[in-house]
């Protein structure tokens, strides 16, 4: 990543110069041209604003996969008590070149690219000439998770990200997305573009948005004008999160949850199961995470599962529905995306090792589950927000074709029934659970909503059910030999 320039010195800021010559369309891409057109007409008097660009490009073998980062001067609007604050804008997500190089070029009609650039507002601190350049490479860290996992982000959605956002001792550790309020879709010869902005939040804003939802948090903020106001512009100083600055916000969380349930459909995470009705040296049907083996991986079918349960509880008018194995990508978060994009939970080798239809579902009668703490402190989340609620939530390892899925008598689809709750595809388990008994798992797993006084490890156990929790150290999973 290179330092700040004008933009001038770059294709965008060549591209809406203005001069009037017929030459600057064919010199410059057409699809940073058109992206560049719409910050034109949101600044006119910046033509050419500073730009973070990578010299060495993605597609010529450089780490950074947006071209470009343009950093405007925003005056605010002081009628909505909106600040002043610097604007950034990125150019890469979406397709600029049309030729395949970076993104397969699909037609005009659906997304450009993966469909969206990344924007970000930054509250101007008194007496500051230019801005920081911290936010750009901020934009590089979640673009190379896009490029990486071909997983698009959605207006909603959160980035834990456990860190302050510009390495401070700020409490703005991380990130929720919204449609950025200036800008608007843009057509380009490769496309449609979006323009998605990053939020920055507190941990505990965070937490809120993950047990109620993405977008009743971000309304929140906007209520509140030190915490984003009405443009949501983060200020890395805030010292306070929206329910220390007014209490009352906390009981509309809690509300929300109570009326709305969670949209948060399930995770990436740390953990695993054991199928405790066969004995331990019973590999074959052994699901416990194992490195250091090679076991059945999921299919192509079975991901798209997964992956379409993720999708559909993030949907705000979700049905508590798991699709047939057998589905096709219908009405999920990513309806307009290339045939070829693939989700983050797509494993390397999602094509079968082991044909699809030669993978029995299989009714076990005693399970084990294991989690890290991080992710077990998830599940009064996954049992009050989505199970009281006719709803399902997944948990998919970070370290393997794992998956666990929880789902309520009320969603249809699942392979798990109230006479057999617990029922695996491969390593894919999935376990119903009744009404009655999630209020007693709620009582017992009440301790862990106090991390804080939390000790691991940590066994929870319902012999009647035939049902154990464990919450283990990161290292039991980190460990190749576990």
């Amino acid at each position: 990543m290179e330092g700040t320039r004008p933009g001038g010195a770059a294709p965008a800021g060549g591209a809406g110069s203005g001069s009037g010559s017929s030459s600057f369309p064919s010199l410059f891409p057409p699809g940073l041209h058109g992206i560049y057109g719409e910050c034109r007409r949101l600044y006119p008097e910046q033509p050419n604003p500073l730009q973070v660009t990578a010299i060495l490009k993605y597609w010529l073998g450089g780490p950074d996969p947006l071209d470009y980062v343009s950093m405007y001067r925003n005056i605010g609007n002081p009628a909505l008590n909106v600040p002043e604050h610097w604007h950034y804008v990125s150019f890469g997500l979406s397709d600029l070149y049309g030729d395949n190089r970076v993104h397969e070029f699909t037609g005009t009609e659906g997304p450009s690219g993966f469909g969206f650039e990344l924007t970000f507002r930054l509250k101007r601190e008194t007496g500051e000439s230019a801005p920081p350049t911290w936010p750009a490479e901020l934009m590089q860290g979640l673009a190379r998770y896009v490029f990486q996992s071909e997983n698009t982000f959605c207006s909603g959605d959160h980035v834990s990200w456990h860190s302050p956002l510009d390495n401070s001792e700020s409490r703005i550790q991380h990130m929720l997305l919204t449609e950025d309020p200036q800008m608007q879709p843009v057509q380009t010869p490769f496309g449609v573009v979006t323009f998605l902005q990053i939020v920055g939040v507190c941990t505990e804003e965070l937490h809120a948005a993950q047990q109620w939802n993405g977008q009743g948090i971000l309304e929140l903020l906007r209520t509140v004008p030190v915490a984003g106001g009405p443009w949501l512009i983060t200020d890395m100083r805030r010292g306070e999160t929206i329910f220390e600055i007014d209490p009352h916000l906390q009981e509309r969380v809690d509300k929300g949850i109570e009326t709305d349930g969670s949209n948060l459909s399930g995770v990436s995470a740390k953990c695993a199961w054991d199928d405790l009705s066969r004995p331990p040296e019973d590999d074959e049907d052994s699901r416990s995470i194992c490195i250091g083996t090679q076991p059945r991986r999921l299919s192509g079918k079975d991901t798209e599962q997964i992956r379409e349960t993720l999708r559909r509880g993030l949907e705000i008018n979700s049905k508590p529905v798991l699709p047939p194995i057998n589905a096709q990508r219908q009405n999920g978060l990513n309806h307009d995306r290339a045939p070829s994009r693939k989700d983050s939970l797509e494993s390397e080798s999602s094509a079968a090792i082991i044909p699809h239809e030669l993978i029995r579902t299989r009714q076990l009668e005693s399970v084990h589950l294991k989690f890290n703490q991080e992710s077990g402190a998830l599940i009064p989340l996954c049992l009050r927000g989505r199970l009281l609620h006719g709803r399902h939530f997944t948990y998919k390892s970070i370290t393997g074709d794992t998956a666990i899925t929880f789902v309520s008598t009320g969603v249809e689809g699942a392979f798990a029934t109230e006479e057999h709750p617990y029922a695996a595809h491969g390593p894919w388990l999935q376990i119903l659970l009744t009404e009655e008994f999630v209020e007693r798992m709620l009582e017992d797993l009440e301790d862990l909503n106090s991390p804080e006084e939390f000790k691991l490890p940590k066994e929870y156990s319902w012999p009647e059910k035939k049902l154990k929790v464990s919450i283990l150290p990161d290292a039991v999973f980190d460990n190749p030999l576990h």
